[in-house]
């Protein structure tokens, strides 16, 4: 990835505000809706400043960021102030035509959020009422014009669509137009936010610089409602970039489904919502081409497709194949599905080309039961699973997973 760089002067501006917007890890808020398709979002005086009586110390709220009469200020800005013998803030935000924008006040209780990006080249003005040590109300206000509308932006999109049922293991997957640097990963994630009912611990992980997952410490509770917003609108992610647009969802995680399979015993057991349901004799990968041990989710599910390796350089793993019931667990071609010429072998011998084989029977029966994001658990074979082949979140341990957060883990 090639180096990104900025100026110390534009590195400090943007912390003043960015690092006083949220101090947590873990994203408590989401609302609205975006797109309903799977796709690929310093303290001063003066001049429109505070307004503050002489008499006395001084009661109320300073707003910090952006500063009295900034102009160029980013639409994703945030609302940061400090507090002087006063308490109780409320934020008000409008626009030069009066206009009230929503937001949120934040955990820190100094900053306030907006609900989404601010309109490009526009006047605000904040008003902050409080109240004084003396009991009495104070109110202060401050104004700032955002920038232009910028004419490089960064598409940000969200893998999953609008109302999608998943699996108990699917990780929320957010992806991004361009690199993100390293050094304004941390502001991109403040603005994920993820909202789960009934709510569950759990963090955004990097898998690379273009994309980055959310998944829970342990799996989802069955029948969990998800709201995850990607508050990305103006927000600058580098090299004069800016994200394009705000992304709203609202997933709903389905019935528990886990299949573990043991190449010990050559069967899959199949868990649902805490009872097992099924056992299903298969025939994993030969020693050629072994299976990965490892803990993997359902990727993408094919009725009926065709599995070509003919360009594969050893002449003997070279075949065209027509397939039932595919379910794609890997990026290098590992699937559960139907293989009616191993029935007779299931149970008792591998001869797969690293694939799970299960009947045309029971490979029909588990298409109709699993969802994208099922998990599928593959112990004692010759080979193990590589992080990134596939959505590999849940083969890493909750230690190992939030070691790839932009944002120092404090759980």
């Amino acid at each position: 990835m090639r180096s990104h760089r900025r100026t110390p002067s534009r590195k400090a501006a943007w912390r003043a505000f960015s690092a006083a917007v949220l101090a947590g890890v873990l994203a408590l808020t989401a609302c609205g809706n975006d797109s309903p398709a799977a796709s690929w979002n310093d303290g001063k005086n003066g001049g429109g400043g505070q307004q503050q009586e002489d008499s006395g110390p001084k009661q109320g709220a300073t707003v910090t960021s952006p500063a009295a009469d900034a102009k160029d200020v980013p639409a994703s800005t945030a609302i940061a102030f400090t507090m002087d013998n006063a308490s109780n803030p409320t934020v008000e935000l409008k626009s030069a035509g009066g206009e009230a924008v929503e937001g949120t006040m934040q955990e820190d209780g100094k900053s306030w959020l907006p609900s989404g990006a601010l309109e490009y080249g526009t006047a605000y003005t904040v008003t902050i009422n409080a109240t004084g040590s003396d009991g009495k109300p104070t109110t202060s206000t401050s104004s700032f014009t955002t920038m232009a509308k910028p004419s490089k932006v960064v598409r940000v999109s969200s893998f999953l669509g609008d109302g999608q049922v998943v699996g108990v293991g699917m990780p929320l997957i957010v992806r991004f137009g361009r690199e993100v640097p390293q050094d304004y990963r941390d502001d991109v994630q403040r603005r994920l936010f993820v909202q789960s009912t009934p709510q569950q611990e759990g963090i955004w992980h990097w898998t690379s610089p273009t994309e980055v997952h959310y998944r829970p410490k342990t799996y989802w509770q069955a029948g969990t409602k998800i709201s995850y917003k990607l508050q990305t609108g103006g927000l600058p992610m580098g090299d004069g970039y800016y994200g394009r647009a705000d992304v709203n969802v609202d997933v709903k995680i389905g019935p528990s489904f886990v299949m573990s399979v043991d190449n010990k015993t050559k069967k899959m057991t199949v868990t649902k919502d805490g009872k097992v349901i099924k056992t299903i004799p298969v025939s994993l990968g030969k020693k050629s081409t072994p299976s990965a041990s490892g803990t993997m989710v359902i990727i993408e599910k094919q009725r009926k497709t065709v599995f070509d390796t003919m360009d594969d350089p050893n002449p003997a793993n070279r075949y065209r194949t027509p397939i039932d019931y595919a379910q794609r667990l890997t990026w290098s071609g590992q699937f559960i599905h139907a293989a009616p010429w191993s029935e007779g072998v299931q149970g008792r011998t591998n001869v797969s080309h690293g694939c799970v084989n299960v009947s045309m029977a029971m490979g029909a029966w588990l298409f109709g039961q699993t969802r994208i994001g099922d998990v599928i658990t593959v112990k004692n074979t010759e080979e193990k699973l590589q992080n990134g082949n596939g959505w590999t979140d849940w083969n890493m341990s909750w230690e190992q997973y939030v070691k790839g957060s932009a944002i120092p883990y404090n759980g």
